[in-house]
């Protein structure tokens, strides 16, 4: 290869190598700090030592293949060569291991989701069927208990179902800013307004408005989503208390307190998971998705914002987000 060629490959952030004749005659920055820079003037075989990869290079028509764990454990590679003279080869490395974690993810997804969906459809085809059934349930309080149970399920699938959809609808729009100006300070105030009479739920704030750009809909649904947690979760009858605070250095921090049982700190971390529970019975029972904090979390970042969950077991939890305040 020329020396302009050699040149090009020496910027690129893709690692790549010249073999000749078996050995490594060039690597580039990005090859040397994967592979080390005691490659340059090792036989091919050493260097790399997989048989997928040196049966690619080696061949005189060179190819593609996928790499499992090239000297980068856990990592996935694939490896492009391009025969560009006698005896000599360009060989071009690319991770894939963001494409492989992605496609995990959706495979995850899809099975929880599939998962999440067939527990109350089995449910409500059991009863169906118990009903259908002129020996069994035939009178009317047991009719009415298996309908009820029924309807609890269905309406369970239909919030299930509204979910899915709605944070399809984030992930879609997630890497458009949005523009609207929302006064987050009336907004909350109406939110809660939402809720059922006699629900303990208290506002504070050190402003009268604070506007944010943002998707009025979308901060709405965090806000409904937060109280409705601290709710269920928190001391029944127990003060949920949201708290909103503009900083000098231009954010907005929202804040949504209850004082319930808590959460033990190994579960923190993994909230924002999609279907993630710290208690899967109670968690059910309550009537929840799994996916409200992770609607959350994809909304928070949208809008630039930041979201965090603090917990403390026995005292209770606070769901807490800063939100960059608009600019005059």
């Amino acid at each position: 290869m020329s020396v302009s060629g050699v040149n090009l490959l020496e910027h690129l952030q893709t690692p790549a190598l010249i073999v000749t004749n078996g050995q490594v005659s060039f690597a580039n920055n990005a090859a040397k700090a994967l592979l080390g820079g005691h490659i340059v003037g090792q036989d091919v075989r050493i260097a790399l030592r997989n048989p997928d990869a040196i049966s690619v290079i080696l061949d005189d028509s060179g190819g593609t293949t996928k790499i499992d764990g090239l000297s980068v454990g856990g990592s996935v590679w694939e490896l492009d060569c391009h025969v560009i003279g006698q005896g000599e080869r360009l060989v071009s490395l690319y991770d894939l291991s963001v494409q492989v974690s992605v496609a995990r993810s959706h495979a995850d997804f899809v099975a929880n989701a599939s998962h999440e969906l067939r527990t109350p459809l089995a449910t409500i085809l059991g009863y169906v069927e118990t009903l259908l059934n002129p020996k069994a349930g035939g009178d009317q309080e047991t009719r009415e208990r298996f309908l009820k149970t029924i309807r609890h399920e269905a309406l369970r699938m239909k919030s299930l179902v509204g979910d899915l959809m709605s944070l399809s609808r984030i992930e879609a729009t997630k890497h458009q800013v949005p523009t609207d100006s929302v006064d987050v300070v009336a907004l909350v105030q109406e939110t809660v307004g939402e809720f059922r009479d006699g629900a303990n739920i208290s506002v504070s704030s050190d402003c009268d408005s604070a506007i944010v750009s943002g998707d009025r809909a979308q901060i709405a649904q965090v806000f409904r989503n937060l109280i409705d947690n601290a709710l269920k979760y928190g001391k029944p009858g127990g003060p949920v208390t949201i708290t909103l605070e503009a900083t000098d250095t231009g954010w907005l921090l929202i804040a949504v307190k209850d004082e319930g049982e808590g959460i033990a700190p190994e579960h923190l971390p993994r909230l924002t998971e999609r279907f993630y529970r710290a208690d899967t019975s109670r968690s059910r029972a309550a009537g929840g998705t799994g996916l409200g904090l992770s609607i959350v979390k994809h909304i928070v970042e949208r809008h630039r914002g930041r979201f965090d969950i603090t917990s403390r077991q026995g005292v209770g939890t606070t769901a807490s987000m800063m939100l960059p305040i608009a600019r005059s």
